[in-house]
């Protein structure tokens, strides 16, 4: 495993456009904020991912709401890997303005074989790169053991 501090953040200016008209980010963009910080986590392994004929797609998706953001507002979005499967994994997100929570999701993905939608073993550099599980969304403490 690499010596890279887990989780990764990303930081987002929130746009006078991505605000509705009760001046709050309209709920679609929070999808886009968190691919935008997983985008730019992996891009380092791009490459790797076309070498290995290895790709994700987005299977499910559970977002919980905890707080406004608004026009101008930084959103620090951390992600990092929430749980390891063969084929499957879930990223954790957690986004928050000035230190408040505004947000948190878990994201299940699985990995493909390159322009397809089959599914693949994780490729053990993906998952190097990637890391061990971490708990964002607080999950552990006294979860029942899955």
């Amino acid at each position: 495993m690499s010596e890279r501090v887990r989780p990764y953040r990303h930081t987002i200016a929130v746009r006078w456009g991505e605000v509705d008209q009760q001046g709050v980010v309209f709920n679609a963009h929070y999808l886009a904020y968190m691919d935008d910080a997983m985008e730019t986590w992996l891009r380092p392994i791009r490459a790797l991912g076309d070498e290995l004929r290895w790709d994700m797609m987005l299977k499910r998706c559970a977002i919980e709401w905890h707080g406004p953001l608004g026009a101008r507002d930084l959103l620090d979005v951390d992600v990092a890997v929430a749980r390891w499967g063969r084929t499957s994994w879930d990223l954790g997100y957690r986004g928050a303005c000035g230190g408040r929570l505004v947000f948190t999701a878990r994201v299940v993905y699985v990995s493909v074989a390159s322009g397809t939608s089959t599914p693949m073993e994780t490729p053990r550099e993906i998952r190097e790169f990637m890391g061990e599980p971490v708990d964002l969304l607080g999950e552990t403490a006294g979860a029942a053991p899955r």
